[in-house]
């Protein structure tokens, strides 16, 4: 039978076991932490890396051939120049006939043993050949012909015979020997390599461009020699299927055609009559055909939709430099403007693509933006000149609406070229139907037909009444317009800026004769008060007459001979009207614009009467009556601030204007009021700090008085001051308020030193000189003695305080 000790001794030799694990534990871990620390400071030995490869064998591989390639050609033109002469005529034709044979054969058996590479390496070596050759022709058998001419002829049969030799090596077969049955080999594809046709394509740019130079033809017959390689380079872009070629193409077709389209345009712009005008737009045209002619074969809607862009653009010029030539000198642009019109009839047409019919759509927008852009400088001198009247007010009417706007600055030429302009773009854009365009055509239609009018009487130079009326006549226009725009509300937004900016220049333009202002400013302001009737025009129109009333009023007061403070009172008509409109209005947008207006007017009244102080005081405080009236508003209650404010500051002004100097005239107006309010708000809200509610109104005629009473050597200043002091600090004490308590007994403690002072000083003076020393000592030990006392006592004063409010 087992033997179960007792649990006394089992639990004995538990503990045994245990407190042996522990110690072998123990032993374990000193020996584990050794072996670390041995390990680690021993030297690790680095793992060996094998060193990368910093290129691939293909790219070896192509390196060396092709260096081998450039150190063989080399070679040959060393020979060809140098030793050339050491042969006769058999010899060099027998040495170049039989290299350049060898070489441009050599391809054949590589591409049948499956090296492309070095076949490719050695048909470039043997395309250069060709080139020695040919310059050794001309060297030894043609040296009385034209070398510019024989350039022309060489490169096209270069072009040629690079073209049929990279053709002829396509059509091998791949001979290679994983092509080892028969029906391998029937499966298998030419194996073309990627030098001579690009090469030829290269080669092909010359023959054209190097013959019309050869035989000294003008520009016009180069610049048709760079189109018609251009439109070659295209076609070969258009139709190749392989890459190399069609990067060549597109290369040599923006570059040819480029520079093409350059010099059409430059014999255009310099054309000197009618004849050399057609032919440069004739080469224009041919640009713009190869390019609307790849822009509908492109298969990417991007690339057609940006060349078409270009083609556009240039058939554009093509028409505007024909008409150029017939045109005067000041009405260029409207030719150019005419091919820019033109190529809306090709964007109607169904007949092309979607991409084309765009690409041509922004080449006219952006032919009528350029063209937009040269009239603007009339509309900005019609608008701005008008401002120059303000330093020279009812100095005399001018003679006519330009010398109106003329003032101060220069009238641009072709002004009536600008004019025409600006109506010919606002008609094209009245005929765009596209659904999605059409709301921001309608809004350019009446920017423009508004620009128009605008600077019509300028242009024509209308007697300056008739001008002013063709301005009033536009800004109310734009009004109507901006009332009816409800359905497109970024034409209603254009329309109502528009007639802000038409009623400020006819309010400047109106400056030169007193009878036009007062006439100008009293409809205007009637204008913009009716168009406040619709709301949605309420926001920008109700300020706006808000404002020129204001102005109305200063004519009026100048008009009639008042002084400006004297002006000023009737400019204040202008905030109490924009007080009861606000009130009026409520929340609706056009509220807060219009007690803003009136902010402004009131600040333009108060300006008015800064050189008479009375008159100032008068005007303030009527603004602070509108502004407590707008302050019974329930929303507006913070203008309750405002109009206090202006009271005080309206007391200020009258009692400095009265030569004032006793500082509680200007603090008692502030405090009193403060503390009023402060106890409206102690009233509704108990919780309220007493130094929010009193403190700063205390504050505002307690400490300025006694600074005064430092300075006073009167007896009645710090009497009254002391007398007030005390009783704000027993109100402080009997209501446990912490604000009027500190203040008041602050206050009060520094008068009593201010009064004692004289008395301290004579004390102090009669005392010998070991007192101060003794009395100081005895207070410091009565401190001492009663220490702890004194600290319970500031304690409990401080919680005192601290229950205050």
């Amino acid at each position: 039978m087992t033997h179960i000790p007792p649990p006394a001794e089992e639990l004995r030799l538990l503990d045994a076991e245990l407190w042996q694990l522990d110690g072998r534990r123990a032993q374990l871990l000193a020996r584990r932490a050794w072996l670390v620390a041995a390990l680690q400071a021993q030297p690790v030995a680095p793992v060996p890396v094998a060193p990368r490869p910093e290129t691939s064998a293909p790219r070896v591989q192509n390196v060396l051939l092709v260096l081998g390639g450039v150190l063989l050609t080399v070679a040959a033109a060393a020979f060809t120049l140098v030793s050339w002469g050491d042969l006769g005529i058999a010899g060099r034709a027998l040495v170049l006939g039989s290299v350049t044979l060898a070489v441009l054969a050599a391809p054949v058996p590589l591409l049948k043993r499956g090296l492309r590479s070095t076949a490719e390496s050695v048909a470039g070596l043997g395309l250069a050949l060709t080139v020695l050759d040919a310059y050794a022709l001309h060297a030894a058998a043609l040296t009385g012909t034209d070398g510019t001419g024989y350039a022309a002829v060489a490169s096209a049969v270069l072009a040629g015979v690079w073209a049929a030799y990279g053709r002829g090596l396509g059509l091998l077969p791949d001979l290679s020997s994983g092509a080892s049955d028969h029906s391998a080999r029937e499966e298998a594809r030419p194996l073309p390599l990627r030098l001579p046709l690009p090469a030829a394509l290269a080669a092909a740019q010359l023959p054209l461009l190097l013959w019309a130079i050869a035989v000294d033809a003008g520009p016009d017959w180069i610049t048709a020699a760079l189109l018609v390689t251009a439109g070659f380079d295209t076609i070969v872009a258009l139709r190749t299927t392989s890459k190399s070629v069609r990067v060549v193409a597109v290369v040599g077709a923006y570059g040819t055609g480029g520079l093409g389209v350059l010099t059409a345009g430059w014999l255009s712009w310099d054309a000197g009559g009618p004849s050399a005008a057609v032919r440069a737009s004739a080469l224009l045209a041919l640009a713009a055909a190869i390019a609307l002619g790849a822009a509908r074969q492109l298969p990417k809607p991007g690339n057609a939709m940006g060349t078409a862009f270009v083609g556009g653009l240039v058939l554009a010029a093509a028409v505007g430099g024909i008409l150029r030539a017939v045109l005067p000198g000041g009405w260029t642009v409207l030719g150019y403007l005419a091919g820019g019109v033109a190529l809306l009839a090709a964007v109607r047409g169904q007949h092309l693509a979607k991409p084309v019919r765009r690409g041509l759509a922004w080449a006219s927008g952006t032919v009528q933006a350029l063209a937009l852009l040269w009239a603007l400088p009339l509309v900005v001198v019609v608008l701005l000149g008008p401002v120059g009247w303000a330093e020279r007010a009812w100095t005399g009417v001018p003679s006519d609406a330009r010398a109106a706007v003329t003032v101060d600055v220069p009238w641009p030429p072709y002004a009536a070229a600008a004019a025409v302009v600006l109506a010919v773009i606002a008609g094209v854009l009245a005929a765009v139907r596209n659904a999605t365009w059409r709301p921001r055509a309608l809004t350019g239609v009446l920017v423009l037909a508004w620009a128009t009018a605008l600077v019509l009487p300028a242009v024509l130079e209308l007697p300056y009444g008739v001008g002013l009326s063709a301005q009033g006549i536009t800004t109310a226009a734009a009004l109507a317009a901006a009332a009816a725009a409800r359905q497109v509300p970024t034409a209603q937004t254009a329309a109502t800026v528009l007639s802000v900016v038409a009623s400020l220049s006819l309010a400047f333009l109106s400056l030169a004769s007193e009878g036009a202002t007062l006439v100008v400013l009293v409809a205007l302001t009637v204008l913009f008060a009716a168009a406040s009737w619709f709301a949605r025009l309420a926001p920008v129109t109700a300020p706006a007459a808000l404002a020129y009333a204001a102005a109305l009023a200063c004519a009026t007061g100048a008009s009639v001979g008042w002084r400006p403070e004297h002006t000023a009172l009737l400019v204040l008509v202008v905030p109490v009207t924009a007080a009861l409109l606000a009130a009026r209005l409520g929340g609706s947008p056009a509220t807060v614009p219009v007690e803003v207006t009136g902010a402004a007017a009131g600040l333009l009244a108060v300006a008015l009467t800064v050189a008479d102080p009375p008159m100032l005081a008068l005007v303030l405080a009527l603004c602070g009556v509108i502004a407590a009236g707008t302050a019974v508003r329930s929303d507006r209650r913070p203008v309750g601030y405002a109009a206090a404010a202006l009271f005080v500051l309206a007391t200020w002004v009258r009692l400095a204007s009265w030569d004032v100097e006793t500082p509680e005239a200007y603090t008692l107006p502030v405090t009193v009021p403060a503390l009023f309010v402060g106890a409206l708000r102690r009233r509704r809200d108990p919780q309220a700090s007493s130094w929010t509610a009193y403190g700063a109104g205390l504050a505002a005629t307690l400490v300025p008085s006694l600074i005064a009473a430092w300075g006073d050597p009167h007896w009645l200043r710090p009497l009254l001051l002391g007398a007030a002091a005390l009783l704000i600090t027993l109100l402080g004490a009997r209501h446990h308020l912490q604000a009027p308590l500190l203040i008041g007994g602050a206050v009060l403690t520094l008068d009593a030193l201010h009064e004692l002072a004289p008395y301290l000083v004579q004390i102090a003076g009669a005392l010998p000189r070991w007192v101060p020393p003794a009395l100081a000592g005895l207070l410091l030990l009565a401190v001492g003695a009663t220490y702890e006392q004194r600290i319970r006592d500031a304690r409990r004063m401080r919680e005192v305080l601290d229950k205050m409010n």
